[in-house]
């Protein structure tokens, strides 16, 4: 099992900046980590993922430049920058582990499909 807690979520005016962070505890081998987010009565959706090595990334195109996925396996912990904040950014931000998608995110890979464990969510508000 692994246990995911996601923090850093808040309230921020438009054009701002947050990180989330993802710790993760308990069996934490090879682990591909992602960022998904959900909006009041919308699906959950991708944001952003890493590769265990961190060498290969992929980004939604509502937050591609604007946001940079990164991780510390030392802390086994993985981060979310997000900048320039949009109203539309509004959502509670998750973080998911997936045991694929090891060597490169793919296309199946920005689906929640392969994601084994999530976290509990954080809350990310954008004003206008």
């Amino acid at each position: 099992q692994v246990q995911l807690v996601e923090s850093g979520g808040g309230l921020v005016q438009a054009g701002g900046s947050l990180r989330l962070s993802c710790a993760a505890s308990g069996r934490t081998s090879r682990y591909a980590m992602g960022w998904f987010r959900q909006a009041p009565g919308k699906e959950r959706r991708f944001v952003a993922a890493i590769t265990w090595t961190g060498d290969s990334k992929n980004y939604a195109d509502s937050v591609k430049g604007r946001s940079a996925i990164s991780r510390d396996n030392d802390r086994n912990t993985v981060y979310l920058q997000m900048n320039s904040l949009k109203p539309e950014d509004t959502a509670v931000y998750y973080c998911a582990a997936s045991s694929a998608c090891l060597d490169y995110i793919s296309t199946y890979c920005k689906s929640l499909g392969p994601y084994n464990y999530w976290g509990q969510g954080t809350q990310v508000t954008v004003s206008a």
